[in-house]
């Protein structure tokens, strides 16, 4: 075996996670003026799109396990962005709705976009290239959660 797979520089998946690590981390400064965490935002985000949804279906739209969302949502609800309740139809699904403060977060958020594509680009990123990379990591998305569907993901705060 050619030792050079090994190799950091020759992986795929660290340019990867470091960049949406460096990305999570510009979105800081304007997440925070609103006291949220990216977690947080993203829960927004969702329920902004479609108000009314079971943390289940939120779960699949985020792509992370109830275990980790669950603590989340129940932090969002005790800064009073949202309400969870019980389905009318089915007991054992918990429903989560935006407040009337989470839905005034949106006109706050509606900037946050805009600046990040500000932060982005520069003489070297081209919106294009934005854009290309986006559909890329679309399509990845699509293959490798169909292949990963049924995986019990890594807890990690689990020792290995």
């Amino acid at each position: 075996m050619d030792d050079s797979q090994l190799k950091l520089a020759n992986q795929i998946c660290f340019p990867i996670y470091s960049t949406s690590r460096l990305i999570t981390k510009v979105y800081k400064p304007f997440l925070e003026k609103m006291g949220l965490t990216y977690p947080q935002y993203l829960v927004l985000m969702v329920l902004w799109e479609e108000d009314g949804l079971s943390i289940n279906k939120i779960t699949e739209r985020l792509m992370l396990n109830t275990n980790t969302l669950s603590p989340l949502i129940k932090r969002m609800e005790k800064m009073e962005l949202l309400n969870r309740m019980r389905s009318i139809k089915d007991e054992r699904i918990v429903v989560v709705r935006l407040t009337e403060k989470g839905k005034q977060l949106k006109i706050e958020a509606k900037p946050i976009p805009e600046k990040m594509l500000g932060e982005l680009l520069t003489e070297n990123i081209e919106l294009a290239d934005i854009l290309r990379l986006k559909e890329m990591l679309d399509k990845w998305i699509k293959v490798l959660s169909n292949k990963t569907k049924g995986m019990t993901d890594i807890n990690l705060n689990e020792p290995l």
